[in-house]
């Protein structure tokens, strides 16, 4: 494993970790992880890929911005495209999760040449522009939690939600780990992340003509529990060309997490389809709506 400080355009120093060689895959974490979730896929992905993670600006040992402008969705694109130009990584298969999805569909309508492929894990929350306002007011809500109790006992209070319960079931000690490492977060970078990039961030709902337009092939990839999530999941699903769905049982927001094994099946079998030209746009016979084509 090789770790190297990559520079912003904007000046902000991002720790990054490359293992592994061959065609790169970039990872980009969560809200509540960093570079250090992506552990079972890179240990599973460095033996055939060059696996990059980062640590997001506001997310120690990255560097911490005190501006609170220095903090939103364009910055999330932006670093993005600073980790692949100070590796020298022309294109790359990009996997986020949750925020970190956001980031990287971002990434795929703004720099199209710049992703193979992309896979989407856990995203949406917030983004029906119904639950606007809600999300808003559940994102200062956060940021009052951290504050006041500190972030170690927010993580833990933050990690046992609706969401993140079927990982703490499923895999305590992997549950503690994460718990251990969302409470040694800056304070800071995670107040200001979730006031300028998660709070701020646009609808998906807003950008369907920008999302239609996206020509890497997309594996979708959502917890049937992740509440927030599934209706965004299989609307990008029709909206994205090149995408493909799976929802995996009894699961919630943390999938690479609290199933790494069948994650990591369904990424490895999408790269490979990927590879080999086999993961086209719908059949236009399959017309969304019809039930059995007969009429």
């Amino acid at each position: 494993m090789a770790a190297r400080t990559v520079i912003t355009s904007d000046g902000v120093e991002l720790h990054t970790e490359s293992t592994g060689r061959g065609d790169a895959i970039l990872f980009i974490h969560e809200y509540a992880g960093d570079h250090r979730s992506w552990e079972p896929q890179v240990r599973r992905f460095s033996r055939t890929h060059r696996c990059i993670t980062y640590a997001a600006r506001g997310y120690s040992p990255s560097q911490v911005p005190a501006r609170a402008g220095a903090y939103s969705q364009q910055h999330a694109v932006d670093d993005a495209v600073a980790v692949l130009d100070g590796l020298g990584v022309e294109q790359a298969d990009v996997i986020g999760i949750s925020m970190g999805g956001f980031a990287g569909l971002h990434l795929a309508m703004q720099h199209p040449a710049r992703v193979r492929s992309l896979v989407i894990t856990g995203t949406g929350y917030g983004a029906r522009p119904a639950e606007a306002s809600r999300f808003r007011d559940e994102c200062e809500a956060i940021v009052r939690l951290i504050e006041e109790s500190g972030i170690e006992s927010f993580a833990r209070r933050y990690l046992s939600g609706p969401a993140r319960v079927q990982f703490r079931n499923k895999d305590p000690r992997g549950w503690e780990q994460l718990v251990r490492e969302l409470g040694e977060h800056p304070v800071d970078g995670a107040v200001r992340t979730m006031r300028g990039v998660q709070r701020e961030r646009p609808s998906l709902y807003l950008l369907e003509a920008e999302l239609s337009a996206i020509a890497a092939p997309v594996l979708i990839l959502a917890g049937d529990e992740d509440d927030g999530c599934l209706e965004t999941s299989l609307w990008l699903k029709r909206v994205v060309p090149r995408s493909g769905l799976a929802v995996l049982p009894k699961s919630g927001h943390t999938l690479n997490l609290e199933e790494p094994e069948l994650v990591n099946a369904f990424i490895a079998d999408f790269l490979g389809r990927v590879a080999a030209g086999a993961w086209g746009p719908r059949d236009p016979r399959a017309t969304p709506g019809a039930i059995t084509g007969m009429s």
